[in-house]
C-alpha cells in the first residue's frame, strides 16, 4: 500500500499499522522476482523506500531490517488443556483477578470504545508514547467492530474500567491488537482476566487460533507475559528497501529512551496533539 506524507515522504508498506502481512502471491510465483517489479514501481512513484513484513523466510539472501517475535495460541484443544498449558503465575493472576471482584464485559458499543480509549491514553503516556488520534479508533469501530470483525473487552473493579483489550477476527483466526490498563489498579491483575475471557470467548465460538501480535525481541517483560499463555513463538522479518541508495537497509539505532522520557513528562493534552498531528505519517 502506498503512503503519501509531506513529513516522512512517500513510501510503500505491505499493510500500514499491521504487525505483519505476507505478500499475496500465487504459490508458484517467486517473491524475489516480483521484487524487481516492485522496485521499478517504487522508483517511478517516487517512494523513499518500501517495506515488507514477512512471517516466512521468503527472502533468505536479503538483509533483514528488523526482527520481532510473533506469538500464537492454538484454540483447538479443549479449554481444560489450554488452562493447563498456562504458566502457574498466569493462572494465579487470573484467579487473583476473580477473587478481587474483577468483572468482565465483552462489547461492541461506542461507549465502551471510549472507555477503552481513556485507558489506552493512560497506558501510552506511561510508556512515553503519544496516543493514536481518537478518529483512528473511531475508524476501527466503524469498519471492524460494527461489522462484527472485532470486539472490546473491558475489566471493571467496583464499576470502574481498569483494563481492556481490543481484538480483531476474520475467518477462524483472532488477533489481540490493543491492550491498556490503569496501573493504579495493577494489584488486581485485571489484564490477565481480560485475556483469559478472550480465550474462552474465541474458543467457544470455534476459532482456531488467537495471535498475540508482534513483540520486540528486546522487550523481555512482554515476551515473558506472552510466553506465559502457552503460545507458540515464531519470527517476523521486516525488510526495508531504500530506493535512492538502491539496496536493502540495516536497522538504524534511534534514541527512543530519550524521546520516551520527554513524552512521559508531557501533559496528556499535549500528547494527544502530537499523536493527532504525527500518527498518520509514521504508519
Amino acid at each position: 500500500m502506498e503512503i503519501k506524507s509531506y513529513i516522512t515522504g512517500n513510501r510503500g508498506v505491505s499493510l500500514p499499522f499491521s504487525d505483519y502481512c505476507d505478500p499475496i502471491i500465487r504459490q508458484e510465483e517467486n517473491l524475489s522476482g516480483i521484487l524487481e517489479e516492485v522496485t521499478k514501481y517504487a522508483k517511478d512513484a517516487g517512494w523513499k523506500y518500501f517495506e515488507i513484513r514477512l512471517t516466512h523466510d521468503q527472502l533468505k539472501e536479503t538483509i533483514i531490517y528488523k526482527i520481532y517475535f510473533r506469538h500464537i495460541l492454538q484454540l483447538a484443544p479443549n479449554l481444560d488443556t489450554i488452562w493447563e498449558s498456562l504458566r502457574d503465575s498466569t493462572r494465579r493472576n487470573i484467579n487473583k483477578a476473580i477473587s478481587s471482584g474483577v468483572t468482565i464485559k465483552i462489547s461492541n458499543s461506542f461507549e465502551d470504545l471510549m472507555e477503552y480509549y481513556r485507558l489506552h491514553c493512560i497506558t501510552r503516556k506511561y510508556h512515553g508514547l503519544p496516543p493514536q488520534p481518537l478518529k483512528f479508533f473511531i475508524s476501527i469501530y466503524q469498519h471492524l467492530i460494527v461489522c462484527r470483525m472485532g470486539i472490546i473487552i473491558l475489566a471493571k473493579h467496583k464499576n470502574k474500567s481498569v483494563a481492556g483489550n481490543i481484538y480483531f477476527h476474520v475467518g477462524k483466526k483472532a488477533y489481540f491488537k490493543y491492550g491498556a490498563s490503569d496501573r493504579k489498579y495493577q494489584q488486581y491483575r485485571a489484564s490477565n482476566l481480560v485475556m483469559w475471557e478472550a480465550i474462552q470467548h474465541y474458543h467457544s465460538n470455534s476459532y482456531a487460533s488467537l495471535c498475540f501480535g508482534r513483540t520486540d525481541i528486546e522487550d523481555s517483560g512482554l515476551l515473558q507475559y506472552k510466553n506465559g499463555w502457552g503460545t507458540e513463538s515464531s519470527i517476523i522479518r521486516y525488510h526495508k528497501y531504500d530506493t535512492l541508495q538502491g539496496h536493502f537497509l540495516n536497522s538504524k539505532s534511534t534514541n527512543k529512551h530519550t524521546m520516551s522520557k520527554v513524552c512521559k513528562c508531557l501533559p496528556l493534552g499535549v500528547l494527544h496533539l502530537i499523536g493527532s498531528l504525527c500518527y498518520r505519517h509514521i504508519g
